[in-house]
């Protein structure tokens, strides 16, 4: 055998095993994985779901609330932004409710909207009014990530069976 032919195989040999252990650390992050997972955003109809959705979940769920009001300038983007991070954050409780709905409707003037509220176990851990002021005209999913990450609000991102092979070694 050649040189060339060994190192070959031990090159190969090496991204096989690299593959191994990150499909083994994905198995064991999804067993030892805590709290529910969830699909998409949550449309709440009404004050008694939204207290329900902050009151109930699970102690280690963050639950992020977007509060709209059809035609106030961001709301539809961050609207579309929250459909796209419910993907990419399954362990996140993602949720809208139109202003009107929350029974205090008066308090959410359009000046303030769109709002984000983010709660875990019960508790506001961030209150962000207007919040597309934090952002330029054109925002995206990954500038609301960014945002939240800022503040330590979002988990950190779960390895899905599709992430790429080249990541770094896991060891």
């Amino acid at each position: 055998m050649s040189a060339q032919e060994y190192e070959l195989i031990k090159e190969d040999d090496e991204k096989s095993l690299r593959k191994y252990r990150k499909q083994c650390m994905q198995e064991m992050h999804e067993r030892l994985s805590f709290g529910p997972k969830f699909e998409g955003v949550y449309d709440l109809d009404s004050g008694e779901a939204f207290l329900e959705v902050i009151e109930k979940e699970h102690r280690l769920t963050v639950v992020v609330v977007h509060i709209f009001k059809d035609g106030v300038q961001g709301c539809e983007a961050l609207n579309s932004c929250m459909d796209c991070l419910a993907t990419e954050y399954p362990s996140v409780k993602f949720c809208r409710i139109s202003a009107a709905a929350t029974g205090a409707g008066e308090r959410f003037s359009d000046d303030v909207l769109p709002a984000l509220l983010v709660y875990k176990a019960g508790e506001l851990l961030g209150n962000f009014l207007a919040v597309t002021q934090h952002f330029s005209e054109e925002f995206f999913a990954t500038d609301v990530e960014a945002f939240l990450n800022e503040y330590g609000l979002l988990p950190e991102k779960e390895c899905g069976p599709g992430a790429d092979e080249d990541e770094a070694d896991v060891e």
